[in-house]
């Protein structure tokens, strides 16, 4: 999470990954939510760079992006489960 001290990156990364859980109609825990916010937050960020050439900065902007990351990878969990 760019920008963000570690704390920081796990306290946005816990509210993305509950706001995701939730917008998703996911049934997760604490640590997952977490998990899920950062991992996503790193991946949107990585193809932000590499597309776009910049990220969303700051606070509401990383929260954005680790929720839309999250919701992402909620998605392709269910794919994979589905196909398993």
């Amino acid at each position: 999470m760019e920008g963000l001290g570690w704390l920081a990156a796990i306290i946005v990364g816990g509210i993305a990954g509950w706001l995701a859980e939730k917008f998703m109609n996911s049934n997760m825990g604490v640590i997952m939510n977490v998990i899920l916010g950062i991992v996503g937050a790193i991946i949107l960020n990585a193809i932000l760079m590499a597309v776009v050439g910049t990220t969303l900065g700051g606070w509401i902007g990383q929260l954005i992006i680790g929720f839309i990351g999250a919701c992402l990878l909620i998605w392709v969990a269910r794919m994979f489960r589905r196909a398993a």
